[in-house]
């Protein structure tokens, strides 16, 4: 077997191009070992090997490597020759150098190859066995099944330009690459050819690609058989960049005649067909995760898991579980659902207790015979790494009524030998083990199956990955040195949360997960990539620093970046800023301070909380010194939503009192500036010279100073998590987002969240859908915002402007969000530039008057300013009422249509 390469490059002194493979002529993948092509004229690449007779196959890539040692190999999936393809043993290739644009890269994910453009196998193509044959490869994703790739050219294999025979391509199952083969005597060169897309059931030429013909000038064999194989790279569509459409919902969020009183799977599965029915294509739902710790509303934060591969039991269709075989214990669920059904938000705790005891029940019920079912047995053995902890842990929690494991006495370290031996089948505790085994294998069948439904109907379902865990969760017991449990993870202050937010999560360890090439959150992907084809990082800023917040504090502004590079006291001098521990890194507490707080209330907090130590000066008692202290005194025995007016804004001044501090120690001699240390009174009363100095260090560490720095942090961890999964991949990458952030994101084909109402650029107060990047998901809020007519009635001045400059509409706005202008302003999204418009329910359904819901404020999913608000959103139509609402559904499809998303 002889084979002739040619590809072309252009290269600069001291690179070459070289092919690395699995044969010893390509250096068994050793780089350095590869094959070396040589340079020739006009930038072409060429060199010839000989292998083997019993050579069957060979996979190989091209890569670059300089003289300095670097190497740069080309993009995509290996190379491969079959020799059984073709009809002789001397191959000439002419091949380019694959580095498509980003635009096309996020093609070759799931949620294309497995949704979108499916790769299925297709019809026929043409291919000649002649002695001497010219091969067309090209790699083209964006192909509807019931399509073909085809070649139009001067030459009658090709139709003579006419479009009525071009030459016929084929593909594979589940391969991106199309391929045909014309006969070389008598074919007249140069050849000059265009790919096309051909219509199999009207037999027509539906599109052309772009640009001038590519030719084919001369084919440089003199053997009386041989094939030319021509590989093609990237299909020049016509249209420009595939836009699509779709919707988001929280799964609970979904009501349905049946359900109980939670949206479940098969309610997934229900709202899917309304999508599709709408021409949208893609469903985008909050995280799924398990996250019982408590059994009570705190529970119900979806971004809080005790699992990051569990599923959520509140989400099972109990019905497709099967019957209870009690008539009496079946019709008494039957009733109780039924209330529960008719409430109008999620009953969060009573849900979950209703369908608890149904799994109970069934559990007993089955349980003689459902441990020999093979779809068991084989769910288990693929699953067992993370089942068994995970069931053991929520056997435990039970057990000990808390979900902290340092609580649970011999079982507070965990001990793998010990976990397999108690949940041994012969073990006293194995029902309680493993019905949790039951449970989860129900809701992994029950999702699959709306992952098939998805991906049949067009689909794509996306899901969220939370970037943080419970402290108390199966991972922090289990692999306790992936994680900073003495810290919480949280997000500086934005739009959402004035004084930041503090989630609770322990911060990641990075440098144990790189020990380990991040094997956890490879695992983590893998499983996700079994039910999603696209996923939504949240907080993807965590991946290049986290807000770190001190375990004593509460509040996010205490909080600093983890990684980072702190200041010294001396770094802090040469800003002009003269450091004073006692004046800028203590608690600044003066009269005027507690006045302003308090008001008629301050004698009293300072005999209660506080004591002076100079004239005008105070100090928090040892017993208050902390947020985490003062919290716990007013919380003693009761829960926050129960804490009256007056304690809460006592409670709170103090928090503040805390806080008001200009740096933040996180180590010896280290100090990081306290985020917007220009809004605290202890800044208020520096001199001019020392805030201006203070300022300009503050802009200097907050928007320079880490730049490379956090760059390199991205890439360090982002490209070796992606590798897990062909999922596609946005961002979330909302708040104070650093300048280095960007190019990563474009550099690994991250797609951005773009979000009208916030502009990531200072010059601009909104974020116009118009200049939205292609790369990007476009939508009008998120679960963490007020809805388009909630966000419209909360600042008049604000609306206005919006109606005037960003509608283009002259006059003054309405006073609510009217139907047409929320259509204005999803239709401005649609017509956007970006591959992605995604709009929450909510918002699509604003649209229509008469079946919108007339509580706007109901609407918000999420308060994040709220640490313990209650996730139990609900919508007000059931899916069936809103596949019958022909005026919104109908208008939705037109719209869609109009905007050229597909």
């Amino acid at each position: 077997m002889t084979i002739h390469f040619k590809i072309h490059y252009n290269t600069q002194p001291g690179e070459n191009i070289c092919i690395s493979g699995t044969t010893k002529a390509f250096g068994n993948w050793d780089p350095i070992k590869a094959f070396a092509l040589n340079y020739n004229d006009g930038g072409f690449w060429t060199g010839t090997i000989k292998l083997s007779k019993n050579t069957r196959r060979i996979e190989y890539n091209y890569i670059l490597i300089n003289d300095n040692g670097s190497i740069l190999k080309e993009w995509g999936v290996t190379r491969k020759m079959v020799f059984s393809e073709f009809q002789s043993n001397t191959i000439y290739t002419h091949e380019f150098w694959r580095a498509p644009a980003n635009e096309e890269k996020v093609l070759y994910s799931s949620a294309f190859s497995k949704v979108i453009f499916p790769l299925k196998k297709s019809g026929r193509g043409n291919s000649s066995k002649a002695n001497k044959s010219l091969r067309f490869k090209i790699d083209a994703t964006r192909v509807k099944p019931r399509h073909q790739i085809c070649i139009l050219g001067n030459h009658k294999y090709f139709g003579n330009w006419g479009g009525e025979k071009p030459l016929l391509l084929s593909r594979k199952e589940g391969s991106t690459k199309w391929t045909g083969s014309i006969m070389l005597e008598g074919l007249d060169l140069p050849l000059e050819y265009k790919y096309g897309i051909f219509d199999t059931k009207t037999k027509t030429i539906v599109e052309i690609e772009k640009g001038e013909p590519r030719k084919i000038q001369n084919i440089p064999a003199h053997e009386d058989k041989f094939v030319y194989l021509r590989s093609d790279e990237s299909y020049r569509h016509p249209t420009g960049g595939w836009k699509g459409s779709g919707v988001a919902v929280p799964v609970f969020s979904i009501r349905s005649k049946n359900s109980f009183g939670v949206g479940d799977f098969s309610d997934l599965k229900s709202f899917i067909d309304w999508a599709a029915s709408t021409g949208m294509n893609m469903v985008q739902i909050l995280p799924i995760n398990e996250t019982i710790a408590s059994h009570n509303w705190l529970d119900s934060y979806p971004y809080k898991s005790i699992s990051v591969t569990a599923l959520h039991p509140i989400y099972m269709n109990v019905e497709k579980m099967g019957p209870l075989k009690s008539k009496r214990a079946q019709n008494s669920f039957e009733k109780r659902r039924k209330v529960l059904n008719e409430e109008k938000f999620v009953n969060y705790p009573e849900v979950l207790k209703l369908k608890s005891e149904y799994f109970k029940l069934l559990f007993d019920q089955e349980k003689a015979s459902f441990f020999d079912n093979q779809d068991y047995k084989d769910f288990f053995r693929s699953n067992k790494d993370w089942l068994v902890p995970y069931a053991a842990f929520a056997y435990l929690r039970d057990k000990y009524n808390s979900p902290d494991f340092r609580n649970w006495g011999a079982f507070s370290q965990y001990d793998a030998k010990k976990i397999i031996k108690t949940s041994s089948p012969k073990s006293k505790e194995w029902d309680d083990i493993a019905i949790h085994y039951f449970i989860q294998f129900h809701l992994d069948k029950q999702l699959k199956a709306v992952t098939e439904h998805s991906r049949k109907k067009g689909i794509v379902l996306k899901g969220d990955i939370p970037i943080g865990i419970s402290p108390n969760s199966v991972e922090a017991w289990t692999e306790p040195h992936l994680f900073n449990l003495d810290a919480q993870a949280g997000a500086p202050p934005d739009d959402f949360a004035i004084k930041g937010q503090n989630w609770g999560f322990p911060t990641y360890n990075w440098e144990a997960m790189a020990k380990e090439d991040y094997a956890w959150w490879k695992k983590r992907l893998r499983k996700m990539g079994e039910y999603f084809d696209a996923y939504r990082i949240d907080h993807i800023l965590g991946f290049f620093r986290i807000w770190e917040i001190p375990i004593h504090a509460v509040e996010g502004l205490l909080g600093y970046f983890n990684k980072a590079l702190p200041l010294t006291a001396q770094e802090i001098g040469y800003f002009g800023v003269d450091f004073d521990f006692e004046r800028m890194a203590k608690p600044y507490i003066r009269t005027s301070t507690l006045n302003t707080l308090f008001a008629e209330d301050a004698t009293e907090v300072v005999e209660q909380f506080l004591r002076q130590t100079t004239k005008d000066s105070f100090e928090l008692k040892p017993e208050f010194d902390t947020q985490l202290k003062i919290n716990q005194y007013f919380l003693n025995g009761i829960e926050e939503e129960d804490l009256t007016d007056i304690d809460r804004r006592i409670r709170d001044g103090l928090f503040e009192l805390v806080s008001n501090v200009l740096f933040v120690q996180t180590g010896p001699d280290e100090w990081h500036p306290r985020i917007m240390l220009q809004s605290t009174s202890s800044y208020a009363e520096l001199g001019d010279q020392t805030k201006a100095n203070l300022m300009r260090l503050y802009n200097h560490f907050f928007y320079q100073r880490h730049d490379e720095f956090w760059h390199d942090e991205g890439m360090k961890k982002l490209p070796a998590i992606m590798t897990a999964s062909d999922m596609l991949v946005c961002g979330e990458d909302l708040g104070m987002v650093p300048d280095c952030v960007p190019p990563v994101m474009d550099k690994l084909n991250i797609l951005s969240l773009e979000i009208q109402r916030m502009s990531k650029k200072p010059e601009y107060r909104f974020a116009h859908p118009g200049r939205a990047p292609y790369l990007s998901i476009c939508t009008t809020s998120t679960h963490d915002m007020s809805t388009i007519r909630g966000w419209w009635e909360d600042d008049r001045e604000l609306t206005q402007n919006f109606f005037n400059h960003e509608l283009g509409i002259n006059g003054s706005a309405p006073y609510f969000a009217e139907p047409w202008v929320c259509e204005t302003i999803i239709k401005q999204h649609f017509d956007s530039p970006a591959m992605w418009v995604t709009i929450p329910i909510q918002d699509l359904i604003a649209i229509d008057g008469d079946f919108r819901w007339d509580e706007t404020q109901s609407e918000q999913i999420n308060h994040p300013d709220n640490v313990r608000h209650k996730w139990r959103f609900r919508m007000h139509q059931s899916i069936e009422t809103l596949k019958k609402a022909k005026s919104l559904n109908e208008k939705l499809r037109q719209m869609i249509e109009d905007s050229g998303r597909q």
